[in-house]
């Protein structure tokens, strides 16, 4: 792949409690930071009080980033990306947020997703370390610190196994802290109970593997570990941490005020407020681990996506987002005890059938990756009941947080494993109504062929060992598969899940099977 010829670039960063301009170029193999400029704006105070963002707040952000495209072009930069995270994310006014933004400014945010932003950082990692700490021979905990969440990613190897937010961002725990009136030593103890009950949920639903180590990102609060361990010293790239590391930090200033925090740790008063949560994080991370150490990293996600664009990162195809999301949906099958070998087979009967039929529905290539994913998850809603597991299907799926995919995609591909079996969609079926037309138009035809798909395994016995697809007069459609066993049970399947496909193409398509 040729390399891009930018050698200067920026981020803006829309975060939850200030918006940040990075601009660096490339130096070498690594990148060099020209100009760094923040400013605060409490975006986050709002959607997390509210679930919207202010019309003031909207008016304060376009003129931070009018400033701020005054300053790129002063820099002659002519490649910017902007992105934004949780307090733009969970906004219920986000759509109007984003179009206000690109109207003024002509700046288009991307808002990124949990699986985004872990992303970026594995792949910034991944060329920052691969000569001192090769990430993907490792198992991984990777976590990053922001204004409204902590972002999680268990890695295995190099592939996604969990994305996850958790409400544990330094605004969140600022207004958390600013509701309690006990003591500091009671006020500790609510602090401690609120975090351990966001990691019991993130404890239930963690892959059952062995974490080699925890990575943890952060951008500002390591340096104020630094002062309350006066003798502790980063090593390499990173500042390592141990659990009795956590439990000192928290014994020295669990019982004081914020303003006794700053004055003996010379730690902002903006920052002091939430240290004892950042070091609650740390210290119950160990009880996910058997290592015991922690690994910091000083970066941000700002500086991982420049070094992005920058360098043109980019893993090899064995890491690729459709990897990835087989990766996760692998995982999801385990988690909800589906019957994985079904899944994997409709799969591949989904994936054969749409590389034959995809010209003939007038589908895309990438389109294939939505129903590879419904197909490995149709079943998913057998988890909560076997009846109607097809609509249980739709809201597990459409509840999930899958890599890098946005909620439009999640929204298609559960709409998808829902019409699998029973009824097509219909006007009263509310998220498939929720789709603009086009991708409606879309899930009809992948769900046709996820339907013959998963009748050519209705026994769950993987009866199918070779098929290929050959087209007759008039594009009429024969599946001709070599099988094993007795097939009956897929054939009146496949009869009576072969007439959706016929009435939106207006093509027969038959089955031919022969006996191996």
């Amino acid at each position: 792949m040729e390399k891009k010829t930018s050698i200067r670039a920026g981020v803006i960063d829309i975060g939850s409690s200030s918006i940040k301009l990075v601009i660096g170029e490339r130096a070498g193999e690594g990148i060099k930071t020209i100009e760094s400029l923040r400013t605060t704006i409490p975006i986050g105070k709002h959607t997390f009080f509210k679930e919207r963002i202010s019309q003031e707040t909207i008016n304060q952000t376009i003129n931070i980033l009018e400033k701020y495209k005054q300053v790129l072009k002063e820099y002659e930069v002519t490649e910017v990306m902007v992105i934004a995270t949780t307090a733009v994310r969970e906004a219920r006014n986000k759509d109007i947020f984003i179009d206000a933004v690109l109207r003024k400014t002509d700046f288009n945010i991307e808002v990124l997703t949990a699986g985004d932003i872990v992303y970026y950082i594995d792949c910034y990692l991944y060329h920052r370390l691969k000569d001192t700490y090769p990430i993907h021979t490792k198992n991984l905990l990777i976590a990053e610190l922001g204004a409204g969440s902590l972002d999680i990613s268990v890695m295995e190897k190099g592939f996604t196994l969990m994305n996850l937010g958790l409400p544990l961002g330094t605004i969140r725990l600022k207004q958390l802290m600013s509701k309690l009136g006990g003591s500091s030593e009671e006020n500790y103890e609510a602090v401690r109970e609120y975090i351990e009950n966001e990691f019991a949920y993130l404890k239930r639903g963690i892959p059952q593997i062995t974490l080699d180590d925890i990575i943890f990102i952060d951008e500002n609060y390591y340096q104020h570990l630094q002062n309350i361990l006066p003798n502790k010293k980063r090593e390499s790239q990173f500042f390592q941490v141990s659990v009795e590391d956590t439990a000192t930090v928290i014994s020295e200033i669990a019982d004081k005020s914020s303003e006794e925090l700053s004055k003996a740790y010379k730690i902002p008063l903006e920052n002091a407020d939430t240290v004892i949560g950042y070091a609650i994080i740390l210290n119950l991370f160990f009880t996910l681990i058997a290592n015991r150490n922690l690994y910091i990293l000083e970066t941000s996600l700002a500086e991982a996506i420049l070094a992005n664009i920058l360098l043109d990162l980019e893993f090899s195809p064995k890491y690729n987002k459709t990897n990835q999301l087989i990766s996760v949906a692998n995982f999801l099958c385990t988690r909800y005890n589906v019957d994985i070998n079904h899944a994997k087979k409709v799969a591949e009967l989904a994936d054969t059938l749409f590389d034959n039929l995809k010209d003939q529905l007038g589908l895309k290539k990438k389109d294939s990756l939505y129903l590879i994913l419904a197909a490995y998850l149709h079943d998913i809603g057998m988890f909560i009941h076997n009846r109607s597991h097809h609509k249980h299907a739709e809201y597990i799926i459409n509840s999930l947080n899958l890599f890098r995919l946005t909620e439009e995609e999640i929204k298609m591909i559960a709409c998808i494993a829902r019409y699998h079996r029973k009824i097509p969609p219909m006007e009263n079926h509310v998220l498939y109504k929720s789709l603009p037309l086009d991708k409606q138009v879309l899930v009809q035809k992948l769900s046709v062929i996820l339907r013959v798909a998963n009748a050519l395994d209705r026994s769950h016995k993987q009866k199918v060992k070779k098929m290929e697809i050959q087209f007759g007069k008039n594009q009429d459609v024969t599946v001709v598969v070599n099988v094993e066993g007795n097939f009956i049970l897929e054939k009146g399947e496949f009869l009576e899940k072969k007439e959706l496909f016929e009435e939106l193409t207006g093509n027969k398509i038959n089955l031919s099977v022969k006996y191996v």
